[in-house]
């Protein structure tokens, strides 16, 4: 049993870091550069940048080498996972502004599991985990995302508790 939850745990530390780190060191220009589509919205919105989608990869590139320690197989999917988690967050901006739902503003599930997706998405190839592991981060991801997101609206880090 301990073996799945460490794979769990080593699987999803650079997706965690990739998700959270746009906040601490992104800002600066928009990566879509404000233009938008024939549906009149933005391609991603105002809260994605290149600097966050940079320092998204990057950090959680690091962990993924730092986790290499423990398994060799973390220092290319450390990458992977970041890379995916970034992309995925990305995808789940893209459907609420084609859905109208303004940057910002909550959109429940997608907001708390669009990043673990694209993790899991490109980076079991290179770090395949059990079901079980699979299930524990559809199941703990969202109290945690709601958690540390309030946590970091009280501290001053963000404009809104979700």
């Amino acid at each position: 049993m301990v073996g799945w939850i460490v794979s769990a745990l080593l699987y999803i530390g650079p997706s965690y870091v990739a998700n959270a780190s746009p906040l601490l060191f992104g800002g600066g220009r928009t990566l879509d550069g404000g233009r938008k589509l024939s549906d009149g919205q933005p391609i991603f919105g105002s809260h994605k940048t290149i600097r966050g989608v940079v320092a998204g990869i990057l950090a959680g590139t690091i962990i993924g080498l730092v986790e290499s320690l423990v398994d060799p197989r973390l220092a290319l999917a450390g990458f992977m996972i970041a890379l995916g988690s970034v992309l995925g967050d990305l995808l789940g901006a893209f459907v609420k502004r084609r859905l109208r739902v303004e940057p910002g503003k909550a959109f429940p599930i997608l907001d708390q599991l669009d990043f673990v997706l694209g993790a899991l998405i490109f980076g079991y190839y290179f770090f395949p985990i059990g079901f079980y592991s699979i299930i524990l981060f559809v199941v703990v991801t969202p109290p945690i995302h709601l958690g540390t997101n309030y946590g970091a609206y009280r501290l001053g880090l963000k404009k809104t508790q979700w």
